[in-house]
């Protein structure tokens, strides 16, 4: 694995406000870049396994972005998507008439951000993984790889415990893991879909489980080593 700061292997988490995904990578020496612009500002943090996680207050259509890509290119291995499933997931059906009478083109909008993260992904050829519930990227696009629920990976993390069919739309040899759960822990519960109205829902309805993540990193690390 490349280990000085100018050639260390990095992984690129799109539309990524928490940093869960790329937790399990910086913990094991990897840099990592979250693209999004809730942060505050642009910023590097240097984290107690040395890794450095760079921080990227923009939206993915950005020069700052693509200029950050274009510098760091042959150092990224790994790349994940989290497009906004506002307006493209199906639990939020009831809402799409009324929004398509005020913007008759909303969904082609939301889906520029999923094509912007395959485009990107596709222009590294890196393994890479785009996440969003069951949503309009199937019509839209196509099916989904991979079909999951968080407490598939609740061995990893016990506090995953919980249902959300989210969908992955992957390839250029993303590896799925395998569900690993604590089967000591019982029926899985209903949170995301019980969560409360406010300011924060959006952002926990759409956090990144960290057994999921931990998972993803634990099958697809092989990349750090090619």
């Amino acid at each position: 694995m490349k280990q000085n700061d100018n050639n260390r292997s990095l992984v690129v988490s799109l539309c990524d406000f928490t940093g869960a995904m790329v937790a399990p990578w910086l913990e094991y020496g990897v840099d990592a870049a979250i693209v999004d612009p809730q942060h505050l500002s642009t910023s590097d943090e240097r984290m107690q396994s040395g890794a450095v996680l760079t921080r990227i207050s923009a939206i993915i259509d950005s020069d700052e972005v693509y200029a950050f890509l274009r510098k760091n290119l042959q150092r990224i291995v790994f790349l994940a998507g989290f497009p906004p499933c506002t307006d493209l997931a199906v639990s939020g059906a009831r809402w799409f008439s009324d929004k398509a009478n005020k913007d008759p083109v909303f969904q082609f909008k939301a889906m520029q951000v999923v094509w912007q993260c395959y485009d990107i992904a596709k222009m590294i050829g890196c393994p890479y993984m785009i996440e969003n519930p069951v949503s309009k990227i199937s019509t839209f696009w196509r099916k989904p790889d991979h079909i999951f629920h968080p407490y598939f990976f609740t061995a990893y993390c016990q506090e995953d415990n919980y249902t959300k069919k989210t969908c992955l739309w992957s390839g250029q040899g993303f590896v799925m893991p395998d569900a690993l759960m604590d089967e000591s822990l019982g029926k899985p519960d209903n949170r995301i879909h019980a969560a409360p109205p406010g300011p924060d829902r959006a952002n926990f309805r759409s956090a990144t489980p960290h057994g999921f993540a931990k998972a993803v990193f634990e099958a697809n690390k092989g990349v750090l080593y090619e």
